[in-house]
């Protein structure tokens, strides 16, 4: 392939190379240049070009790369149509991403004009989904080389195991202390990793985390034809002859492999009973967060074998991020130590009352006070270290209504943006050895002391309470507590998000406190609220 600057009268049958603007002309890279591309040129004064012609054993961009992608897929994927030398590669079932990548390498190897890229091994991939590109660099590949390419490639290097609608058994082990609350959470975000893969839980077994009491429940559910049980111990799996291995081979099945180089995820255990493969679940499982049980499991449901080197092989990439649950966290602070915990509050208190109809809700007059100094003085009599009370709309009498109170002010500017913004600024402005924030509303007047107390001693990250809330007749309200884990993550809110993501996806984290009353539902957003409150609605 000739690749130079050549004079436009001999470019005729080039491609241009790059793209050029000049005046009225606008000849774009990749364009194959005849006499009206040569007459534009002339007139905008330019005199040469550079091109790429193909020689007589050249293949196209676009011809090579369809050729290395139809040889490279395998089953359940699609090669799209090359455009620009790029023939892209999507799944077309949802399942495991299957890779050789011994053939992989050797593509990559023949030549730098050929280049296959590919999501990682063993990812879960949506129908649909990119899962690879071919791209070839140059204007052109030399047939020699395209065909070594293609000689690698006997086989294809790249398919989908497709899942499969597994009958899954969901088996928990039960000791004093474990709430029904987390196996239900449990067995809900279990429901949400099978829902992918269309597979469904045909059994919800709960014994007593006894070896004699597991094996007897595995037996049963093997028995029914499930074709996968998953065990959820009360306690982790610490020794081949703890609880769950024992009862495993009680059942009369075998352990494959204990223990997995993936952090979260180390305490996995793979085992079978007859055909019926079992899983015995880490800590971490009950997070929806991916950690290494998402590895495994999605394997199975694609019908792909681990094997133990599979397993062992996981390590390089497998310190994955932290999950709240941890007892013991990399991310250090003081989370453990068993002085009182240091927990700053937070009252918001800059929002623009637009559902009031006019005035700020915040300065109305209740029992002699503005709202808001009711909602503040509740603050500062708790056991909260401190007091920072966020403004914006009307910040000069919001400041004046708590005059007189020691609370630190943080004037948040963006206030109109939404609640969201106000979380931001309270968050920013906490002292820095606080461990955890308890963000309250300016418009709930009706939320006690009491109550703050409860959050704040239901604070417990040892105990895997690393969010605190109240819950009235199954309802969530405020103030929340939050551990300075999340602090990062409510910093990134936008709009009038309250947290209500960051509560979905670490439902493992949160502890809900159970209120009579609803003190911590009831908020003043409109005349017909402040009108219900004066008229001794509680």
């Amino acid at each position: 392939m000739f690749f130079g600057e050549i004079a436009i009268d001999d470019a005729i049958g080039g491609v241009a190379v790059h793209s050029i603007r000049k005046g009225s002309l606008v000849l774009k890279k990749g364009t194959l240049i005849g006499p009206a591309e040569v007459a534009a040129l002339r007139r905008e004064g330019v005199s040469t070009v550079v091109i790429a012609r193909l020689d007589k054993e050249d293949i196209g961009e676009d011809m090579a790369a369809a050729r290395v992608a139809q040889a490279i897929k395998g089953a359940a994927v699609r090669a799209e149509d090359p455009f620009t030398g790029r023939a892209n590669l999507f799944a077309e079932q949802a399942g495991v991403l299957v890779l050789d990548r011994a053939r992989i390498d050797a593509v990559n190897e023949v030549d730098e004009s050929i280049t296959f890229a590919t999501l990682p091994a063993f990812a879960a991939v949506k129908a649909g989904e990119m899962i690879g590109t071919v791209k070839i660099i140059p204007f052109a590949v030399d047939k020699a080389v395209l065909d070594r390419a293609l000689a690698t490639l006997v086989q294809p290097a790249i398919r989908v195991a497709p899942f499969r609608p597994l009958r899954v058994a969901a088996i928990s082990t039960l000791l004093p202390g474990l709430k029904d609350s987390v196996v239900g959470k449990t067995l809900q975000v279990l429901k949400d990793r099978l829902a992918p893969a269309k597979a469904s839980i045909v059994a919800d077994e709960r014994v007593q985390h006894q070896a004699d009491a597991l094996a007897t429940a595995l037996d049963k559910v093997a028995k029914a034809g499930a074709d996968l049980a998953i065990i959820f111990g009360a306690s982790a799996i610490a020794d081949r002859r703890d609880v769950i291995p024992m009862a495993i081979e009680s059942a009369g099945g075998a352990i494959s492999h204990f223990g997995m180089p993936v952090d979260p995820g180390n305490l996995l255990l793979l085992g079978e009973l007859g055909p019926m493969s079992v899983l015995g679940a880490p800590g971490c499982a009950r997070s929806p967060k991916e950690n290494g049980f998402d590895w495994i499991l999605n394997r199975l449901l694609a019908g792909v074998p681990v094997t133990r080197a599979d397993i062992i092989g996981l390590g390089v990439g497998g310190l994955l991020m932290e999950i709240v649950s941890r007892p013991q966290p990399r991310a250090g602070g003081n989370e453990e130590s068993d002085s009182p915990p240091r927990v700053a509050a937070v009252i918001l208190a800059g929002g623009r009352s637009t559902r009031m109809g006019g005035p700020n809700k915040l300065l109305q007059d209740y029992r002699g006070k503005p709202l808001v100094r009711h909602a503040v003085e509740a603050s500062l009599a708790s056991k909260a270290r401190s007091v920072t009370v966020v403004t914006g709309h009307q910040a000069e009498a919001v400041r004046a209504a708590l005059a007189g109170l020691p609370v630190a002010f943080a004037h948040n500017p963006h206030f109109a943006e939404g609640i969201a913004t106000s979380v931001r600024t309270g968050i920013a402005a906490l002292p820095a050895d606080c461990e955890a924030a308890l963000i309250g509303l300016g418009d709930m007047p009706l939320v006690g002391a009491p109550l703050l107390d409860r959050l704040i001693e239901a604070f417990e990250p040892r105990k895997g309470a690393h969010i605190v809330l109240p819950v009235t007749g199954g309802q969530r309200g405020n103030p929340v507590l939050w551990s300075r884990r999340f602090f990062g993550e409510l910093q990134t809110l936008q709009g009038d998000s309250g947290g209500r993501q960051i509560l979905k996806a670490n439902a493992d984290a949160v502890a809900e406190i159970a209120v009579s009353s609803a003190e911590a539902s009831f908020d003043v957003d409109t005349p017909e609220a402040l009108a219900d409150l004066r008229q001794g609605w509680r």
